[in-house]
């Protein structure tokens, strides 16, 4: 897995974006979230419970905690309240992708390089629409994975334009798992490190001045 600045994640654009109720909500939420250092992965009204309003968001860095999905939560249901996109009564969720994670922008292909997805395309590439196998290399085109299980005369490698996909999800392994933890960690420890950099210079400014 490679590493992914926050400063490069801030403001990318998804690659795939809702239609409809879902792209209304999307646009409504996303300038919320964006200041907060957020960032929009999915919108989803379902009809789960009467209705229920799924927003999944994550922080720059990847993460997402609790606390995380408390104050997106709370950010954005008044904004919801006031724009009233749905006309009727729903519960809001706000969750973080999870390890088997959509994968919405460029970024999320070479950040998880190396590891199992699934995807569909909306064109037909390599006489198929849909793929299964391993994200070997990913440029600001698309990506190329290496097909677990091709089929006969089937090249083993196949490059998908990011113009054509659908929709991706990471494949859970025991590998992914792994690397997830990993990056989790690492995330908050350089999270962590910040937040005491940014008191010591707070302290710093306080003291007297002899």
């Amino acid at each position: 897995m490679s590493d992914t600045t926050a400063t490069e994640n801030t403001q990318e654009p998804r690659l795939i974006t809702e239609t409809g109720i879902d792209r209304r909500i999307a646009d409504i939420i996303e300038p919320v979230l964006v200041p907060m250092g957020y960032q929009l992965v999915r919108v989803r009204l379902t009809s789960q419970n009467g209705a229920t309003l799924q927003i999944m968001a994550e922080r720059t860095d990847g993460t997402m905690t609790v606390q995380d999905c408390e104050a997106v939560s709370t950010a954005i249901s008044p904004v919801l309240d006031v724009e009233d996109p749905i006309d009727k009564a729903y519960h809001l969720e706000v969750s973080s992708p999870g390890i088997d994670r959509p994968m919405v922008r460029k970024s999320d292909f070479s950040r998880w390089a190396g590891h199992l997805i699934k995807c569909e395309t909306s064109i037909l590439v390599d006489n198929r629409k849909r793929f299964r196998g391993k994200i070997v290399a990913a440029d600001d085109e698309g990506f190329t994975i290496e097909r677990d299980q091709p089929a006969y005369g089937e090249e083993p490698r196949v490059t998908i334009p990011f113009t054509a996909l659908a929709e991706g999800r990471l494949i859970l392994t025991d590998d992914l798992i792994r690397d997830a933890l990993a990056a989790d960690k690492k995330a908050k420890a350089a999270q962590a490190a910040h937040g005491m950099a940014a008191n010591e210079n707070f302290e710093d400014e306080d003291s007297p001045i002899e």
